[in-house]
C-alpha cells in the first residue's frame, strides 16, 4: 500500500466533519428552514478567464455549486467553533470558514475536470453525464472500487464516532466507575494503516453505522463491533442517537418530515457522503499527480537523492561548526530531521580509560523516593547545606536509595479515561514475557496490526511484557492493582530477563565490574568517600554508578536503527516497553529515541550527566546505573555518534535499499520525496485557488450571513 502524503488531504477536509460532537444548543434557533437554505456563495471555475483551453472539451461536467447558509452552519459546529474557544472572534472565523468552503468548491470543480480529462476512457464526459445524480457521477470518476469503499468508511466511522461521542456520556453517567488517570502512550497507537478499510466477504465494506434502530442495529455493523463502546446497550445508543439528532434538528439540519430513524436517507447524510466522494476525487488528482513525480524522483537512477543528500552535508558541516549550534540539532533528530554529519569531539576527554565524550542518545527509567523517602532526603538536603559534608550526604542518601522499590506504573491504562488493557488468556495470545499476570495492553495494535492488518506496529514497542503484579476486577468495572515491588536490583533482573526473552533466549545481557546479577553491587554502599583521589575538592561521579553492561546483540547498525526485526531493533523495543512499564520520567516516553547526551557539559544533574555520558562511550546498547537526587536511573543508550567527525552513515549510502523499510535510506528518502512533492503539490494547489478565486468564478451574498458576523455586537 503507498503511503500519501497528508498535505492536500489535511486541506481537502470534508466540510460536514461529524466525527465530532455538536455543541449541544441551537446557532440559529431565530432563524428559519428557509433562512438555511439560502445560496450564501456561488462557485464556478468555467467562468473564470484563467479557465485553461485543455478542460475547454468538459466545461459542461461541471454547474454552479451553491453553498447554503446551511453549509457553513454545519461546517461551524464542527470545526469553527474551536476557534471560538481559543479566542478567534465570530466575524473572523466565520470568514474564515466561507473561504475554506469556497476553496474546497473550487478544488473539487477543477480537479473533477481535470480526472475526465485524463480518463483511459474516451466516453468519459459522455458517461460522467449519463448519470442522474451527483453520487452516481463521483461514484463513477473515482473509477476504483475502493476510493469509493473508502469514502463511505470515511462517512461511517465519522457517524459512529459522533454517536459514541453522546453514548459515552451516557454510559459514564450509569457506570458508577469513570476513570481520569493518564500516562502516555506509544507512537501509532490505534492508527490506521493508511488508506485502509475493512474488506468483507463479498468485497463490500465491513463497516456500518450503530443507530440502535432497525436496519442500524451493532450486529448489522461489522467490525464496528470491535469498536463498540464498553457498557453499550440498545438502549443507550438509542438515546445517543437521539440526542444527535436532536441537534441537527435544532440547527435545521434534518427536517422533520424525514424518517429520522433510517439515518442513511437523511438529505443531509447523502450530502456529507457525495463531500467524501468529491473529496476522494481531489485526494485522487493530486495523489496521480505526486506518484508520477515520485516515479521520476525514484526512476532507479538515485543521483538525486545523492545531491539532496551531498548538499545537507555540506551545509550540515557549515552549521555545526558552533557545538550547541550541533546539539540543537541533536535535540531535534527524527525520522524527517537527520544527523549527517557529526563535528569532531576528540577534544572531549572525559573518561580515564582513554575514551572520549561522544554524542548519543538515551533512554532514562528513573524509579524514584517515595513520599515519607523524599521528606528524607529533604531533610538531609538541609542538613547538607548547613555543614556543606559532601561525603555524609551521600552516604546517608545511598541508605535512602537501598530502600526504594518500585511498581508497575501502567495504572492509568486500566483505570484511566481509556481502558488500553485486556485479558491475553481470553485474547487467546501466547507466546508473551512470563511475568506474574496476563494483562497486556494495546489489543487492537497488537493482534492486527502490519502487513495487511487494520492498525500501524506500535513504533519501538515489542507489547509482551504484561503487567507485572495481581489484577481485580471490580463490579463497577474499575480495576484493584497490587503491583510487586522491585529494589534496584530487582528492576535489573526484569530489565535482562525482558531483553533475553525478546531477543529469543540466552544470556545477551552483560554486566560489567562489580555488579552480580545475582547479589548486586555490595561495594557500592560500603564505599569510603566520594571525592577524587587526587582531588579532595572535586566529586567523583564514577563512584554514584552503581551498575554498568551492554546489550550483546552484534554488530550496530546505523542505517537500521528503525528497521523492524533486527535484534538492536528488539533491545530497543524491549528496553522502550520497559519505561513506559516503569519510568516516572514521562518526558522520555514516546520522545523518538530518547534524549540528547552532549559529549560536552549538559544540564541534567551530575551524577546523570556522567553516566549517561559512559554509556555513550560504550556503544548502543550499552547501559549504565546511577543515583542521584530523583532517585536510580537506568540508562540505556539508543544511538552515538563517532567522536571523529564526518559522515554519520558514509559518503554514499546503499540507495539500494529505498525501499527497505525502517532504514536510514528509506527514511531518507521518503524526507526528501514529502518534502518535495508536499512543495510541488501545495504549489500546485495555491496556484488553482489563486487563479479560479476570483470575482469572475466566485460570488459571495455576504448580506446573507451577515447576522452570523455580528454575533460578537
Amino acid at each position: 500500500m503507498k503511503k500519501k502524503t497528508a498535505v492536500i488531504a489535511a486541506a481537502l477536509a470534508s466540510c460536514i466533519a461529524l466525527g465530532a460532537t455538536f455543541t449541544g444548543c441551537s446557532l440559529v434557533s431565530s432563524n428559519n428552514k428557509k433562512d438555511m437554505e439560502q445560496v450564501i456563495v456561488e462557485v464556478d471555475v468555467s467562468r473564470s478567464d484563467k479557465f485553461p483551453a485543455k478542460l475547454e472539451d468538459y466545461r459542461n461536467a461541471i454547474t454552479t455549486t451553491s453553498i447554503v447558509k446551511r453549509d457553513l452552519i454545519s461546517y461551524f459546529l464542527n470545526v469553527g467553533y474551536s476557534y471560538i474557544q481559543n479566542g478567534s472572534s465570530y466575524k473572523d472565523t466565520f470568514n474564515l470558514l466561507v473561504n475554506q468552503l469556497v476553496e474546497n468548491a473550487v478544488l473539487t470543480q477543477y480537479c473533477t475536470l481535470e480526472l475526465l480529462s485524463q480518463s483511459e476512457d474516451s466516453k468519459s464526459l459522455e458517461n460522467f453525464l449519463a448519470y442522474e445524480n451527483d453520487v452516481e457521477r463521483y461514484e463513477y470518476l473515482l473509477g476504483n472500487e475502493d476510493d469509493v469503499l473508502l469514502a463511505k468508511y470515511s462517512l461511517y466511522k465519522s457517524l459512529n464516532s459522533a454517536i459514541d461521542n453522546y453514548e459515552k456520556t451516557i454510559i459514564d453517567e450509569e457506570d458508577e466507575y469513570t476513570g481520569s488517570d493518564t500516562r502516555t502512550t506509544p507512537v501509532n497507537l490505534n492508527t490506521e494503516q493508511d488508506d485502509y478499510y475493512p474488506h468483507g466477504k463479498d468485497g463490500g465494506l465491513d463497516y456500518y453505522v450503530y443507530t440502535g434502530y432497525t436496519g442500524y442495529l451493532l450486529s448489522d455493523s461489522g467490525i464496528y463491533q470491535d469498536d463498540a463502546l464498553d457498557g453499550t446497550t440498545r438502549l443507550t445508543r438509542l438515546r445517543a442517537y437521539n440526542s444527535f439528532i436532536k441537534n441537527l434538528k435544532n440547527n435545521y439540519l434534518v427536517d422533520e418530515k424525514e424518517d429520522l430513524t433510517d439515518i442513511m436517507s437523511l438529505d443531509y447524510i447523502q450530502n456529507e457522503y457525495l463531500t467524501q466522494l468529491k473529496s476522494r476525487a481531489v485526494t485522487k488528482y493530486f495523489n496521480d499527480y505526486e506518484e508520477e513525480l515520485e516515479e521520476q524522483l525514484k526512476g532507479g537512477d538515485t543521483s538525486y537523492i545523492q545531491y539532496v543528500y551531498d548538499e545537507l552535508v555540506k551545509q550540515q558541516k557549515r552549521d555545526y561548526e558552533s557545538t550547541s549550534d550541533f546539539e540543537t540539532a541533536l535535540g531535534d533528530m527524527s525520522s524527517s530531521s537527520f544527523i549527517l554529519y557529526s563535528p569532531n569531539t576528540t577534544d572531549s576527554d572525559e573518561f580515564t580509560d582513554g575514551k572520549h565524550g561522544n554524542y548519543g542518545f538515551v533512554y532514562n527509567i528513573l524509579l524514584p523516593f517515595d513520599a515519607i523517602q523524599s521528606r528524607e532526603l529533604d531533610s538531609l538536603s538541609k542538613i547538607h547545606s548547613a555543614n556543606e559534608d559532601d561525603d555524609y550526604y551521600y552516604y546517608e542518601r545511598n541508605k535512602i536509595l537501598k530502600n526504594i522499590k518500585t511498581v508497575d506504573q501502567r495504572s492509568a491504562w486500566f483505570n484511566g479515561a481509556t481502558k488500553y488493557a485486556f485479558d491475553a488468556t481470553e485474547a487467546g495470545i501466547e507466546g508473551y514475557y512470563d511475568a506474574n499476570s496476563d494483562w497486556l495492553f494495546f489489543e487492537d495494535n497488537l493482534t492486527d496490526s502490519g502487513e495487511g492488518g487494520r492498525y500501524k506496529k506500535l513504533q519501538a514497542y515489542t507489547g509482551s511484557y504484561p503487567y507485572n503484579g495481581k489484577v481485580y476486577e471490580n463490579e463497577n468495572g474499575s480495576y484493584t492493582l497490587l503491583g510487586n515491588k522491585l529494589d534496584i536490583d530487582g528492576m535489573l533482573k526484569e530489565f535482562s530477563a525482558y531483553i533475553n526473552f525478546v531477543l529469543g533466549g540466552g544470556n545477551n545481557v552483560e554486566f560489567y565490574d562489580s555488579y552480580n546479577p545475582e547479589n548486586g553491587n555490595q561495594v557500592y554502599y560500603n564505599t569510603d568517600g566520594f571525592h577524587k583521589a587526587d582531588d579532595e575538592d572535586e566529586i567523583d561521579y564514577s563512584k554514584f554508578v552503581y551498575a554498568s553492561g551492554k546489550v550483546n546483540f552484534g554488530d550496530f547498525n546505523k542505517a537500521e536503527l528503525m528497521k523492524e526485526g533486527t535484534a538492536q531493533y528488539k533491545a530497543m523495543s524491549a528496553v522502550n516497553e520497559l519505561q513506559f512499564a516503569y519510568t516516572t520520567d514521562t518526558g522520555v516516553l514516546s520522545n523518538y529515541i530518547g534524549y540528547s547526551v552532549s559529549a560536552y557539559d549538559t544540564n541534567y544533574i551530575k551524577e546523570f550527566e556522567y553516566a549517561a555520558k559512559l554509556a555513550v562511550s560504550n556503544g548502543e546498547g550499552s547501559f549504565t546505573v546511577c543515583a542521584g537526587d530523583y532517585g536510580w536511573h537506568l540508562i540505556y543508550v539508543t544511538y552515538a555518534f563517532s567522536v571523529d567527525g564526518g559522515y554519520v552513515y558514509g559518503e554514499q549510502p546503499d540507495w539500494t535499499k529505498i525501499s527497505v523499510e525502517g532504514t536510514f535510506e528509506n527514511q531518507f528518502f521518503e524526507m526528501v520525496k514529502n518534502n518535495n512533492l508536499a512543495k510541488v503539490s501545495t504549489t500546485l494547489r495555491s496556484r488553482i485557488i489563486n487563479d479560479f478565486n476570483k470575482d469572475t468564478s466566485v460570488t459571495k451574498y455576504q448580506n446573507r450571513y451577515q447576522d452570523l458576523l455580528d454575533l460578537d455586537d
